[in-house]
């Protein structure tokens, strides 16, 4: 699925249940013109902004770092996170490319919870 249908399906779906969703209001709520976001959803442009980006999930109950995956983009938090230590979460991510989900989920709560 792309950014665009996922925007676009995740919106839709909100709008069914609230109009508040429709297109032309989420836009306005998000500061963009409906145009756009149109074409956003129909992936006729480039994904927006990180900032917009956030906006979006934000009103869509999306998670911000899911969103940013999908349009191909890192938050500007976790890029700094980076490149504290690029070695090394450059191979933790490699290490963990092929994890089962639950292992990583132990990792993230053993970090997390200090028990490590």
């Amino acid at each position: 699925m792309t950014f665009g249908n996922y925007i676009r399906q995740t919106r839709s779906n909100l709008c069914e249940k609230d109009k508040k969703y429709s297109l032309r209001q989420t836009a306005q709520r998000i500061g963009v013109e409906p145009a756009y976001l149109s074409k956003i959803e129909r992936d006729e442009v480039a994904p927006p902004s990180e900032a917009t980006i956030c906006k979006l999930a934000q009103d869509l109950s999306i998670d911000a770092d899911v969103l940013l995956a999908m349009a191909g983009k890192v938050s500007k938090e976790l890029q700094d996170i980076i490149k504290q230590r690029p070695q090394l979460f450059a191979e933790l991510i490699r290490q963990l490319k092929n994890a089962p989900d639950k292992a990583v989920l132990r990792i993230v709560r053993e970090i997390r919870d200090g028990d490590w």
